[in-house]
């Protein structure tokens, strides 16, 4: 039998919206979250399913007979949903409807009324029903030829059940027909649909299942049963005869009409294929990369395509070069044209090469390293000085061509570290994702010739065209970065980023391939030995933890140490989830000195930590010169810092004392030495700048520490009296203002009351008056400028700040308040890093940047040049840029990170 699903969409649009970040919105600043989250529901259910017709319905803002019949009918919903759900609406509906989705609403009637009318008319028709809601009210069109699939989501998973007849009864007890029963005598808040006064879920289960409808429920009174031989209590009689007429009506509000007027015939929600270039554009304008992707959707070509940021077509011509005369001829053309743009294949093994002869001709050439006797010497020459080349992933290129022995120049651009800058939170720059965002063009797949191996058919010449397959997905992809040079260059201009891009982010790529490829060298065999320590520091807390516990139980299970904890043990519950107790860390560390076995918990998961990530996880990427090549990611990070990656090298924990025991690992090689060079409290004298508060200013130019000076304030007592303990609030609360931290949250990190917090946070901002009003000013600023920026000109978009959700817009403030400032630290110690390696190479050090954590820097170097490259170093970092308090850096030299630090 032939079955058509039928989607509740503001049900499934509801809980789209709620259930993926709000954060997620186009740049321009349209929230996108809903649509998307639908889209995802959508497609899962179609996989599950594959209903042979398709349609949504949805109300409408008009009153349905229900409102006229009782005026507090769905009243908590009349203020309307929340702006960033209402502008997405309109959307999700264009999409549906380029789907070839139908769509169905009506003045009057609720979208349930109009599932269960196209049940009905499927169930004449001789079809089946899949009716698709996140609402429980839907659950009285359960038939034989209707199945409603409940939707849930939690934990932003969503999830499906399926009720049909008998998986009803077996939940409920009685048939679904009765759920309108049911909702009469206890009512649903939801609807505000109010039942029978007094009357609870426990209450109306008993009687439904007794009496199955209230008619036969009444027809029973005044005795009327519980439950066979159990007569109900004087109370509840009472109360049923008293709500009598609000259970009647209640039964009327909570019944779906199956009678719509709606022209409907299951024949006409046949799914069909989407109108391509309508959803094409769609998901353009929405940047879905992914849903295009998924969809198979290709641009518009012809009438109807998108003109707005078409690339220039012209004459192209394109070669496979075989000989050495013909490259010989390629490159002084090369050298004479403003630029190049380039492309490599993994390992080096093919380039191509496209440039402009002329404004209407483009030409592209292949070189092959199996084809062309001199092409070691033709990269030679091609990454030369003077051949201008523009490239997508300088880092990666550059680190390849110095494997092979190249030293690269002339690299005049990177797209993708332009179009990072562009749009920071993108999360990914690939030429698929950019051609389609800059010139709603699709390429063929790039994946088809950038994966190792993948690429075979490249070098069958009597296979493959060159306009076609992977060779013409060379030659276009190639084409493409040409074009978004144009494109991109123009955009950094017009946002004022050139500088930025030409100063910080394309000179720094050379300097963090070199990095990568130097790496830095660890003491195996120590760190075999402090994994051994470590495993046997799990084993003692293991041990201690079953003698404390009084049984064996599985630790890292949360409800096994949830009910140890708080049902065994007796300790008071800080906090309970769907599941169960929460053992997190936080809640761990509110039960600390209640019992001994949380001392020995805590210690135990910091040792586990400790183990599988680091001593295993290290020992793991140790590469065979006995040195770990972290990755380090310079197009991730909203702010602009630099993040490392397999392995992250920024997570070794600083403060703890297995966290120093675990630098040790990290050594100079026999002869050298590491000299680490820390900028002192960056962030803080980043405020003192940018919020030109006098008194933090002054604080740094004394040179006395800036957070007695705090404490001092906070506390009310002259420096000399100020507590370690003071102290380490003032921090808290220095670092905490940076970040935009709330009085709750600062209580919860200082251990102190809300309101303590709050009287703390008060006298700071009494004290240093300019933080307070510049923190006002930049949220301020960002809200009419759409952006915040660091003093280098970075930027990071934050159309949150207009927010209507309290959530979404809290989250905008405190990023607005914090990326200035984390940003601006992020350039000076990129900055920091292009000068410390280029004054080494034209002093003629040996010494070479191995390591950048956060604002630390970790020189490795002979130890005779040891003091000089300190000197070198601090020297360089503290000369980055003036700012109205001093640029500290501290250096020391050792053989062990540790020692260094």
């Amino acid at each position: 039998m032939k079955k058509l699903m039928v989607l509740d969409g503001n049900s499934l649009v509801n809980r789209a919206f709620y259930g993926v970040s709000q954060n997620l919105t186009t740049r321009s600043g349209q929230p996108t979250n809903a649509i998307f989250g639908f889209l995802n529901i959508l497609g899962k259910l179609l996989d599950d399913s594959n209903p042979d017709a398709l349609c949504v319905t949805f109300d409408r803002k008009a009153p349905t007979f229900r409102h006229l019949a009782y005026d507090g009918y769905k009243a908590r919903w009349r203020k309307g949903m929340p702006d960033e759900l209402a502008s997405q609406m309109p959307i999700l509906k264009d999409v549906l409807s380029a789907m070839n989705i139908p769509i169905y609403e009506m003045d009057g009637w609720e979208a349930d009324d109009l599932m269960g009318t196209i049940a009905a008319k499927d169930t004449a028709s001789g079809w089946d029903t899949i009716v698709v809601t996140g609402d429980k009210d839907s659950l009285q069109l359960v038939t034989d030829h209707t199945t409603v699939k409940l939707v849930s989501t939690r934990m932003g998973r969503t999830t499906t059940k399926d009720m049909t007849p008998d998986a009803f009864r077996e939940e409920y007890g009685f048939d679904p027909i009765h759920i309108i029963d049911l909702k009469a005598l206890m009512g649903d808040a939801s609807d505000n649909i109010p039942g029978v006064k007094g009357v609870g879920e426990k209450t109306a289960m008993a009687l439904v299942g007794r009496y199955g409808s209230i008619d036969d429920l009444y027809a029973a009174m005044p005795t009327p049963e519980m439950a066979p031989g159990t007569p109900a209590k004087p109370g509840v009689i009472k109360k049923l005869q008293e709500g009598e007429e609000m259970a009647r009506m209640s039964y009327d509000l909570a019944t779906i009409r199956c009678n719509a007027p709606l022209d409907f015939a299951p024949e006409h929600n046949l799914r069909k294929e989407v109108d391509n270039n309508r959803l094409y554009q769609l998901f353009l304008e929405l940047e879905f990369a992914k849903l295009i992707d998924k969809y198979h959707l290709t641009a518009p070509q012809g009438e109807g395509a998108p003109q707005e940021g078409k690339m220039v077509e012209g004459t192209c011509t394109s070669e496979v070069v075989q000989d050495a005369a013909r490259a010989k001829e390629l490159l002084a053309l090369w050298r004479q044209a403003d630029y190049v743009a380039v492309l490599t294949l993994p390992g080096l093994d093919a380039v191509c090469v496209s440039f402009d002869p002329s404004p209407t001709e483009a030409h592209g050439a292949l070189l092959f390293a199996n084809r062309l006797e001199n092409y070691n010497q033709v990269l030679q020459s091609l990454f030369a000085a003077d051949i201008r080349k523009v490239v997508h992933g300088a880092k990666e290129l550059e680190k390849e061509l110095m494997d092979q022995g190249i030293a690269p120049q002339g690299l005049l651009f990177d797209t993708e570290v332009a179009a990072y800058l562009l749009s920071p939170t993108d999360g990914s720059y690939d030429l698929e994702k950019l051609g389609i965002t800059y010139y709603n063009q699709e390429f063929a797949k790039a994946k088809e010739y950038l994966a190792p191996g993948a690429f075979d058919s490249l070098f069958s010449l009597e296979s493959e065209g060159q306009s076609t397959g992977p060779m013409g997905a060379f030659l276009s992809h190639c084409a493409l970065i040409d074009a978004l040079y144009e494109t991109l260059s123009q955009r950094l201009e017009e946002l004022n980023l050139t500088k930025l891009y030409e100063e910080i982010e394309l000179p720094l790529c050379p300097v963090l391939a070199e990095m990568e490829r130097s790496g830095v060298l660890v003491d195996r065999k120590a760190l075999a030995a402090f994994g051994e320590a470590l495993a046997l520091g799990v084993e003692k807390d293991q041990a201690l933890i079953y003698e404390l516990a009084g049984e064996e139980f599985n630790i890292n299970s949360t409800q096994q140490l949830g009910k140890i904890l708080f049902d065994k043990l007796g300790l008071p519950p800080v906090k309970k989830t769907k599941t169960g107790y929460s053992t997190n860390a936080e809640v761990l560390e509110k039960l600390r000195g209640k019992h001994p076995i949380i001392e020995a918990i805590l210690d135990y998961r910091q040792l586990t930590k400790l183990k599988s990530t680091y001593a295993d996880g290290l020992g793991k990427v140790i590469a065979p010169d006995g040195r770990i090549h972290t990755c380090f990611q310079n197009t991730v990070t909203a702010t602009g810092r630099l993040s490392s990656t397999e392995p992250n090298l920024q997570n070794i924990p600083i403060r703890t004392q297995l966290g120093a025991q675990l630098r040790e690992m990290f050594v100079a090689a026999p002869g050298k030495v590491l000299v680490d060079a820390d900028y002192s409290q960056i962030e803080l004298r980043l405020l003192a700048h940018m919020a030109g508060d006098q008194a933090m200013i002054e604080g740094f130019h004394s040179g006395a520490d800036i957070h007695t000076i705090t404490a001092s304030q906070v506390f009310g007592v002259t420096p000399d009296q100020v507590t370690p303990q003071m102290r380490r609030s003032a921090k808290a609360v220095n670092f905490g203002i940076v970040y935009g931290i709330s009085p709750f949250s600062l209580s919860q990190d200082i251990g102190v009351s809300v309101q303590q917090a709050k009287e703390y946070m008060d006298k700071y901002f009494a004290h240093y008056s300019g933080v307070r009003a510049y923190m006002d000013g930049v949220v301020e600023q960002g809200k009419q400028d759409g952006y915040v920026a660091t003093l280098f000109g970075r930027r990071r978009w934050l159309p949150e700040l207009k927010s209507s959700n309290f959530n979404t817009r809290s989250f905008g403030e405190r990023v607005a308040l914090n990326m200035p400032i984390q940003g601006t630290a992020a350039d000076i110690i990129k900055l920091a890093m292009i000068r410390v390696r280029d004054r080494l190479l034209r002093e003629g050090l040996e010494g070479r940047l191995v390591l950048q954590v956060h604002d630390e820097l970790i020189v490795e170097c002979p130890e005779a040049e040891a003091e000089t490259v300190c000197k070198l170093v601090k020297e360089e970092m503290e000369g980055v840029c003036q700012l109205s308090v001093p640029l500290l850096a501290e250096t020391h030299a050792g053989t062990t990170w540790a020692s260094a630090h």
